[in-house]
């Protein structure tokens, strides 16, 4: 088993701004690599935190986690013997993928690999 938590990420409409927020209130950097899509607030220590850009921030939940697998393929298939089910498959241009999970009460959460 091979699990970190790489982000508690939040759902926002303006995902620059409350990145922004955060990152004062937690005294940590912003960083934009996807084009206002999906910031990252790196903070000093521990998992950092990320805001992602949404049309409606309820569905799935406002706050989940991004889990890093070492080998998504066989985090899957655990989570999924845990209970766990997938919701999505999501990718985007460049190769950069994911997969949305519900766990056994429908909370989502995300696994990226490593």
């Amino acid at each position: 088993m091979s699990l970190d938590i790489g982000h508690v990420t939040i759902n926002s409409t303006d995902a620059i701004a409350l990145a922004a927020w955060w990152a004062e209130v937690l005294g940590g950097t912003v960083e934009d690599p996807y084009g206002g899509w999906f910031v990252k607030v790196n903070l000093p220590t521990g998992p950092g935190v990320a805001v992602q850009k949404v049309e409606n921030p309820m569905p799935g939940g406002r706050v989940h986690l991004d889990l890093v697998a070492e080998d998504l393929a066989v985090e899957t298939e655990r989570l999924l013997a845990l209970g766990a089910r997938v919701v999505a498959e999501r990718g985007e241009p460049g190769g950069f993928r994911w997969t949305v999970f519900a766990d056994v009460d429908g909370n989502e959460f995300c696994v990226v690999p490593g």
